[in-house]
């Protein structure tokens, strides 16, 4: 008799629903059971799981490592997908071996790579991948100068975080005066620029700041699975273009994505994304995780979270080649449930003295059970909308 595998998702995007979704319609007809801890009791995953757990609030990145080895061996976990601190959690892929939990991770020092979006494009445009023109910026003056160069080329200058995840602080920089058309319709991600230089000038510290050109449409998000091994698995392109949806094998696309997770180890699930300069794709960005959107390749055949799964146990998943591509399609929200208000959250006491802690550790280990599966569809991006 097969043993079931038991997976823990932490801290984790609403959209990974669908990730735990497909793991239990595996097509090898496996058992598996789903542990989820968060920091928020009405995230949905919470509600989707086997077990659930309260993440205690306020753990350094060491102390959470210790949360991390507490929870995965008092739950038996095989498979740890990490999204909150994956570096960290990375660096002790051996400690984890050790309690018999296998990590759905990219390597410390390639998830390090692609954390700062400025340090990446550097490595990215060595390895003679593509990359948008960009700067670093931390203050007023840095900024003109920088759009300055940008216009002058012809392009519309933007700006986004040079550490962030998905397009949290992405702005349209623009020179029209600050008016009613901002204020009319929903909120505009374009920022007349008198603004944001008033802002950098009041502000207390300087900014950190990646400014770039407005790439153009389609974006191109490139799932791919990369075994330990350097060998890629899995190459597929969802393309976005306005509403519409889609899935492609164009080389243009595929042939980088993989030249960037063999060049770069990255191995298990990643997410490559890609925009057009001109005629030119180029590289926009790389998450070292599971794509929120991963799930749509199922209507190309596909169930890449199993066959993740199945590689961080050691197992060979072979080759996964769409045996064909889905129709375009739109995406659209839906209920999932979440845990009822009556479910309690019950504290560890045990756990603050395990790991150290000199204070309080709120609803460290809650065991709270899903009693029924919810079925729907909802809103679905690459981008964190929960988290």
């Amino acid at each position: 008799m097969v043993s079931r595998v038991r997976v823990w998702l932490n801290r984790t995007y609403a959209e990974n629903v669908f990730f735990m979704d497909q793991l239990r319609r595996n097509p090898c007809g496996r058992a598996v059971e789903i542990h989820a801890t968060h920091g928020d009791p009405d995230s949905p995953i919470l509600a989707a799981a086997d077990t659930a757990a309260m993440e205690p609030a306020g753990l350094s990145p060491a102390a959470y490592v210790e949360y991390a080895l507490d929870q995965c061996a008092r739950h038996a976990i095989d498979v740890f997908v990490p999204v909150l601190h994956q570096t960290v959690l990375a660096e002790h892929r051996e400690d984890f071996a050790a309690v018999g939990t296998a990590l759905l991770a990219p390597p410390a020092d390639a998830v390090r790579i692609f954390q700062d979006k400025v340090d990446a494009y550097e490595a990215v445009r060595e390895l003679g991948v593509p990359v948008p023109p960009y700067r670093r910026v931390r203050t007023a003056d840095e900024l003109v100068a920088a759009v300055d160069e940008l216009e002058a080329a012809g392009h519309k200058a933007c700006f986004k975080p040079a550490s962030g995840a998905g397009g949290v602080g992405f702005r349209i920089i623009t020179r029209s005066p600050f008016s009613l058309m901002h204020l009319s319709g929903f909120p505009s991600p374009y920022m007349p620029l008198d603004l944001v230089l008033q802002a950098l000038r009041g502000a207390d510290e300087p900014v950190d700041w990646l400014v770039m050109p407005l790439l153009g449409e389609p974006e191109v998000s490139v799932d791919c699975l990369t075994g330990p091994d350097g060998r890629v698995r899995m190459a597929v392109g969802r393309t976005k273009n306005g509403r519409r949806r889609g899935f492609t094998l164009d080389p243009r696309w595929i042939e980088p994505a993989r030249a960037l997770a063999e060049g770069f180890g990255l191995h298990h699930l990643t997410n490559i994304q890609f925009r057009m300069l001109g005629d030119e794709p180029v590289l926009m960005d790389v998450n070292t995780r599971p794509a929120g959107g991963l799930h749509q390749l199922s209507q190309c055949g596909i169930n890449a979270p199993w066959a993740a799964v199945r590689l961080a146990l050691g197992e060979e998943p072979g080759d996964l080649v769409p045996p064909f591509l889905g129709q375009d399609y739109a995406v659209v929200s839906g209920p999932r449930a979440v845990r009822p208000l009556s479910t309690p959250l019950h504290t560890d006491l045990d756990l603050e003295q395990d790991l150290g802690l000199s204070g309080p550790v709120p609803a460290a280990d809650t065991v709270a059970t899903r009693s029924a599966q919810p079925t729907g569809v909802a809103q679905t991006s690459d981008s964190p909308l929960a988290v």
